[in-house]
């Protein structure tokens, strides 16, 4: 393939916001980070420094344990509570798109109403879902508001779905149930009008195949981003590469975003189709990443990733800067008032001026 690192580069600048509305979720996927918190049925009456990555429901939090989490989450209400902080967030960083997680959004029953809410809070919406509960609310999403929604497709044959499951779920009808619930919520989301992507993340070449079946199987409707497992490092990049190769790709430009660590590649197939590879790249936070002990090329996984928002079980909003640092979450009022808000402004400006000059 081309070298990526001639490509042209294009440049927006991160106004995001991401909310986990919920924790609930029916799969049990052995890589999942629950957006830095704790599997709240995994930690009920536990002390905060007692917290586990994983227990009887099978669901896991890798970092959970050395993230120093100290809250557990509770759903989302769409009430005024949650479209005041969304205001406030949204005037003090300049934030205007909202991101759903979970969890799984599509098990909370007001998301439709969270989609008004956060609409009405001046907002676009979009979410990540495993599509569990999809073909039910996609319609009244869509009326409300919700613009894309981000699948993440673990599987596309119910031996793939079940190999990255907890053992005790490691069961094909499960799978095969939990499949025909995704491709649903893809038909639902689309029949609805709402733009759909397909997000898969790929831990090591063992995934192959599941790349390959995607892309033949499903609608060229569906986008197609392919993720590198933070929990896996180069092996799981190297799979990404070689199943582009196999496809006969050729990268055409580099998407990045001002700001925070994410960024991607944009493929073309031989037959038109676009594919791209979401990738991380060094992005930390000028005082807040300095001292960290994980900023260092090995532990930090993720970078500064953007602004993530919680609702605590006493009803409290949190505000997160790093799901391996949890510890740095605090209440809402403590976030707006601290330096923070200014810092993540900064770096935006700052990343912003630096790519639009060597991009020119």
């Amino acid at each position: 393939m081309t070298q990526t690192a001639t490509l042209p580069i294009q440049v927006e600048t991160d106004h995001t916001l991401r909310v986990k509305i919920i924790d609930a979720c029916g799969m049990t996927c052995t890589f999942c980070h629950n957006e830095g918190t704790p599997v709240v049925a995994d930690n009920l009456g536990r002390e905060i420094d007692s917290f586990v990555q994983s227990g009887r429901t099978g669901r896991i939090s890798i970092y959970t344990g050395t993230n120093g989490a100290h809250f557990l989450p509770a759903p989302v209400s769409p009430d005024t509570g949650f479209e005041q902080a969304l205001i406030a967030l949204r005037e003090a960083l300049d934030l205007d798109e909202l991101h759903l997680t979970g969890g799984e959004p599509t098990l909370h029953s007001g998301l439709p109403q969270l989609v008004t809410v956060a609409r009405r809070a001046g907002f676009s919406v979009r979410m990540t879902s495993n599509g569990e509960r999809g073909a039910d609310l996609m319609a009244a999403c869509a009326a409300a508001g919700l613009e894309r929604v981000n699948f993440s497709i673990f599987g596309t044959t119910p031996e793939e779905l079940a190999a990255v499951q907890h053992n005790r779920y490691r069961n094909l009808d499960r799978a095969t149930r939990k499949l025909e619930a995704l491709r649903a919520s893809v038909d639902a989301a689309v029949a609805a009008g709402i733009g759909v992507n397909a997000n898969i993340v790929v831990p090591d070449a063992s995934h192959i195949p599941r790349i390959h079946r995607l892309l033949d199987e499903y609608s060229p409707r569906l986008s197609v981003r392919l993720l590198n497992s933070l929990d896996h490092g180069d092996t799981s990049i190297r799979a990404i590469e070689q199943a582009l190769e196999e496809r006969g790709a050729v990268p055409e430009v580099r998407h990045v975003t001002a700001g925070v660590s994410g960024a991607r590649t944009a493929y073309r197939l031989p037959d038109g189709r676009r594919v791209f590879f979401k990738q991380i790249r060094r992005v930390r936070l000028p005082q807040t990443c300095a001292g960290c002990r994980f900023n260092n090329d090995t532990d930090c996984e993720e970078g500064f990733y953007g602004v993530r928002l919680y609702r605590d079980r006493r009803g409290t909003y949190q505000v997160g800067v790093c799901i391996q640092r949890m510890d740095l979450c605090r209440p809402l009022d403590e976030f707006l008032q601290s330096d923070l808000p200014a810092e993540i402004r900064w770096l935006r400006e700052q990343e912003l001026a630096e790519l639009t000059t060597t991009t020119r």
